[in-house]
């Protein structure tokens, strides 16, 4: 199992043999939370698609800054008549590199070809090779914002109407998961002039700092297993606890969790001991969020699913509850080739703090977590109640972060005002938007923040019982629950009709 969980890393890391100082943090797996599909086609129907570059300025909103950088981006005309002079789909790249994969597999692929559209796929600044400064440091970061990305867009598709010669009435169709899948909304929102539909997949609408209902809908999807499963992993946590208060408890914590760093070390120092228990929070939220979805290189792609961990936590041959969170654990460093368990708060600062684009947080670990810190929150605390993780990472714990990384302005005074800017901008949960789908799925945590009820017949949502993150994107699969293939179904039908208006 060992093996094929590190041939699916070495896919899924293609681009680079950095790897991130953890896998899952601030609900975003290493790579960007929209993974690489699996390919259910044959190679000899596969367009090659080359690596191409646009001029891109750096700051959309200051006309007196001529600043401008290469930003990376992807075609696929394969299916394109320009005759007919469009469609035009657009993947909108987000916290993660762009894969050169979803331009020729995917559910929006053969929409595509349905439609005969022409495909672009857009890297996000600052993520993948596509760098509009010379480093990171904070005040650079300053040009990463989700309305510089918005403007990104918008400059694109207006360069590319012009260099592909299509008709001014030509429609172009949004597509997005996860972070992308709130810029795509917003795109259409913002730019209505541009962009013509938009099918936002597991989209986080609304910014919030303490978005404790996170890790309710983890509970909640465990649930779907046993309520035996939420039980022991709560006697789990509750034993952690116990555990800690012994010196004899605490060599067996590091014994039992392959800690890196000795626990006696940390056990006065709260940011350790908080960072411990979200990191163990954070191996269920991983697997629970990517729950039987169709990429590569997640838990649930090599078939570590709720089943499968909660079929270790109700194991009582493993031990006590605690023995079992510790088997989870294991089974989930296995599956990284990670030998221990890093919970050490001040490595994961520094490293964080790192502005080198050669370091391991340039992979998008620093660039997330500064747009967490002064536009979205999304902090997945453990003050949900009842908390079956524990309560030692409080909202504060992460703000604690943002100023330790960027500075003390980025206080909870500051991130509050962050989030309500947002809110204001974009209208959050009361966007009014025409064109537009909204996807979520039951499993998938993020719904909590997301469109999940149709309000508006005109910007539907489609809410799929079972499903995880981002669910609808990839490939059709014999295995997808009926009511995930009829999602498809109803997404294509809402493109045809937007097409036909």
């Amino acid at each position: 199992m060992k093996q094929s969980w590190l041939l699916l890393l070495t896919l899924f890391y293609i681009s680079s043999e950095v790897s991130s100082w953890r896998i899952f943090r601030n609900g975003r797996m290493v790579g960007g939370n929209l993974g690489e599909p699996k390919c259910n086609c044959k190679e000899s129907s596969i367009k090659e698609v080359q690596e191409e570059w646009f001029t891109q300025n750096l700051d959309h909103f200051n006309p007196t800054d001529e600043t401008t950088w290469k930003q990376r981006f992807y075609s696929n005309d394969q299916f394109f008549d320009p005759k007919n002079g469009g469609p035009v789909f657009l993947m909108i790249g987000g916290e993660g590199e762009a894969s050169i994969k979803w331009m020729t597999q995917g559910a929006w692929v053969n929409y595509a070809e349905k439609f005969g559209a022409l495909m672009f796929q857009l890297e996000h600044r600052y993520y993948g090779k596509s760098h509009p400064t010379d480093d990171l440091s904070t005040q650079n970061l300053k040009y990463l914002t989700s309305q510089q990305a918005l403007a990104d867009l918008a400059t694109f598709i207006t360069a590319m109407n012009e260099k592909y010669s299509l008709p001014p009435d030509v429609k172009w169709i949004a597509f997005g998961g996860s972070y992308p899948g709130s810029l795509a909304a917003w795109l259409r929102f913002k730019y209505p002039h541009l962009v013509h539909g938009a099918m936002s997949a597991s989209g986080p609408l609304l910014a919030q700092v303490d978005f404790k209902d996170y890790f309710r809908v983890i509970k909640e999807s465990l649930a779907t297993h046993s309520d035996d499963c939420v039980t022991a992993v709560q006697q789990g946590v509750d034993q952690i606890g116990v555990l800690l208060k012994q010196e004899i408890g605490q060599a067996n914590l590091n014994e039992l969790f392959k800690l890196c760093d000795p626990v006696q070390n940390s056990i006065n120092n709260e940011k350790d001991i908080s960072n411990l228990y979200e990191t163990i929070a954070d191996d269920f939220a991983g697997v629970v969020q990517y729950n039987k979805d169709n990429r590569v290189g997640s838990p649930a792609g090599a078939n570590i699913t709720i089943d499968v961990v909660c079929d270790i936590m109700v194991n009582q041959t493993i031990g006590p509850p605690v023995n079992r969170l510790a088997k989870v654990n294991e089974v989930l460093l296995s599956a990284y080739d990670q030998k221990c368990l890093d919970y050490n708060y001040d490595k994961m600062i520094n490293n964080l703090r790192n502005v080198s684009w050669d370091s391991e947080a340039s992979e998008g670990g620093r660039q997330w977590t500064y747009q967490t810190c002064t536009e979205f929150g999304f902090y997945q605390t453990s003050d949900y109640e009842p908390q079956i993780f524990g309560d030692q990472f409080s909202v504060d714990f992460f703000i604690q972060q943002c100023t330790d990384i960027f500075g003390s302005i980025y206080d909870e005074d500051f991130l509050n005002s962050a989030t309500e800017r947002t809110n204001t901008y974009y209208g959050g949960l009361d966007i009014e938007v025409s064109n537009v789908v909204f996807v979520h799925g039951s499993i998938d945590p993020w719904h909590a923040l997301g469109i999940t009820k149709t309000i508006d017949e005109e910007a539907p949502a489609i809410y799929i019982e079972g499903t995880a993150h981002c669910a609808n994107m990839y490939p059709p699969a014999d295995t997808d629950l009926p009511q995930l293939k009829e999602a498809r179904e109803q997404i294509l039908n809402l493109i045809g009709t937007w097409l036909a208006q």
